[in-house]
This record gives C-alpha cells, structure tokens and sequence, in this order.
C-alpha cells in the first residue's frame, strides 16, 4: 500500500478515473464539455461585465443574477479543467488535500446557487406584490447583507464534509470511479462506518435544497396570488414576464439536481454507472451554461444591453 500512509490508512492522494467503461471515448466526451465550459465561462463574464457597465441594470434583479453568474463561473472552473486533464493527457491522481477542497467548493456553491434563486425568488415577490416599496426593502446593503447570509450558509453546512471525509479510514484502494471528488464517492473507499456522511448529506440537501424550493415555492403562491387579483390582462402578462427567465433557471437548475440525487440513491443496478457520472457532470455544468442564454433572450433589457453595448464598441 504505497499510495498510503500505514499508521491512519489516509491515501497521498487518490486516482480519479473519469467515465468507467467510456475510456476510450474520453476524447468525444470532452468535446461537448469543453464547448459548455467556453460557453458558460464566456457568457457569465459577459453578463457580468454588462450589469457592471449598463446603468440601466443596476437594480436588485440584476445584482442577484451577477451573483449567480459569479457562483457558475466559479463552479465551472472547479470541475471542468481537472475533468479535461482527465480526459486529455490521463492526468487522475489529485492529491488528497486538493480532492477535499475540490469537494468542498463543488457543494458549496452547488449551495450558493439554490440560494441565490431563492433570493432571486424573493425579489420577485417584492417586485410584484410591493411595487412601490421595491427599491426601499431592496437595497443595496440589504442585497450585500443576505448575499453574505447565503454564502456564509453554504460554507458552514460544507465544511463539515471535509471533516466527516477526513476522519475515515481508507483501505479500499485510492480509485475513484468519477471525474471530480464527490463526497460519497470518496467516502465509499473507507472501510469504517460511512453512514454518518449519508446520513448528513442527506440533511445537508434538505436544509439547503428543500428550504430553499419551499421560499420559492411560497414566493410563487404569493405572486400568482396577486397577479390573478390585476384587472387587467396586460397588465397579468407583464407581471409573470418578469418572472419567466428566473422560471426557466430553475427548472435549469433543479430537474438535473433532483433526477441526479435520485437516480444515485434509487437507481441501483438499473441504471449504468458511467450513466450516473455523465448525469452528475451535466448537473453541474448545464445551469451555467444556459443561465446566461436564457436571460439573453428572455431579458429585455439584457438584450438591449448588449445592443447598446456593441454599437458604443462600433462607434470607438
């Protein structure tokens, strides 16, 4: 057992094998992924560098979506270029440190996002039920304040992971069947009694994912409430317009995230293995990479933005 220290059996380092069964597509399977990665990368700077620079989109709405897009951003590069070393030049091993942290910012911010949608839930609310309150209840140290409150959320639920992972021992060899470090993944390598990590992932997905669905779910009821009680119908369709991109994020981001946490704890044998990695990759890569697309065509003023933007790049 080289790979490991005899004393605590804690692996130097661990061996991420990609897609198990799919080796030899490797190659093909990259394509896709690196045109997402470009593609969300360059589109959520882009929103950024927009909301940064168009004054007319300095407004809470668009103060979460820059959030969002920052969250994408930096759960793209968590993933993706050690994914692409995986499948370009076989690089696999990862030390065991790297493979923590690696861990941790995956579900950190997989839990950033679920909370900025509920604030961006929230907004929405605000925005269509108290209208003429809007910009007073939403201000910018308010926007600061729960933006904190969500990460901060995020990062004390996770940290527990890195520990939960640490006290293990390892004596199933350092393999892990996957193309980042995911927690149970590396836990099922121990020898000890994993059930406690089970056990307090399964809270953690609750007190994120399912607080955060039932704010969004209870900001919808609210709005719906309100928008059927406007007399007129131009005035119904305007309201659940503004709401249709944030919508569209949602479904982006949940339907992978719900299919994927099923499938891995009721799938069993029916469903491949390598079927399970490409669905926990694609769950974290879609929302990034669409975010960006749907708000751009959804988005009125996204859209004139970047008109405006490009004729003022023309004009220079």
């Amino acid at each position: 057992m080289s790979w490991a220290n005899t004393s605590s059996l804690t692996p130097r380092y661990f061996i991420l094998n990609g897609i198990p069964g799919l080796e030899a597509s490797h190659i093909w399977i990259s394509m896709p992924f690196c045109f997402m990665y470009l593609t969300a990368v360059t589109g959520n700077c882009g929103l950024i560098y927009l909301i940064i620079h168009e004054e007319t989109l300095h407004r809470p709405m668009y103060y979460f979506l820059a959030m969002l897009s920052a969250t994408d951003i930096s759960g793209c590069n968590t993933i993706v270029p050690s994914m692409l070393c995986i499948f370009w030049f076989s690089l696999k091993e990862i030390d065991f440190n790297a493979c923590l942290a690696q861990m941790f910012f995956i579900h950190m911010l997989t839990g950033m996002e679920s909370g900025v949608l509920m604030l961006m839930a929230l907004d929405r609310y605000v925005a269509i039920c108290y209208p003429l309150r809007y910009s007073t209840i939403l201000t910018n140290t308010m926007i600061t304040k729960v933006g904190l409150v969500t990460l901060i959320r995020s990062v004390l639920l996770m940290v527990p992971f890195a520990f939960l992972i640490k006290r293990l021992p390892y004596c199933r060899g350092n393999l892990i069947h996957h193309t980042y470090c995911d927690h149970m993944a590396v836990a099922k390598l121990s020898c000890g009694n994993i059930k406690i990590n089970a056990i307090y992932g399964l809270i953690a997905a609750i007190f994120i994912g399912g607080f955060d669905m039932f704010c969004i779910s209870m900001s919808y009821a609210m709005i719906i409430h309100a928008v059927v009680k406007l007399s007129s119908a131009d005035a119904r369709q305007k309201a659940f317009s503004t709401c249709t991109s944030h919508i569209c994020a949602i479904v982006i981001t949940y339907v992978p995230a719900f299919f994927n946490f099923f499938t891995h704890r009721f799938g069993g044998s029916t469903i491949p293995h390598h079927v399970h990695i490409l669905i926990a990759n694609l769950y974290l890569l879609l929302p990034p990479t669409l975010n960006p697309i749907v708000y751009g065509v959804k988005t009125k003023q996204i859209r004139e933005g970047v008109i405006k933007l490009f004729v003022k790049q023309k004009d220079i």
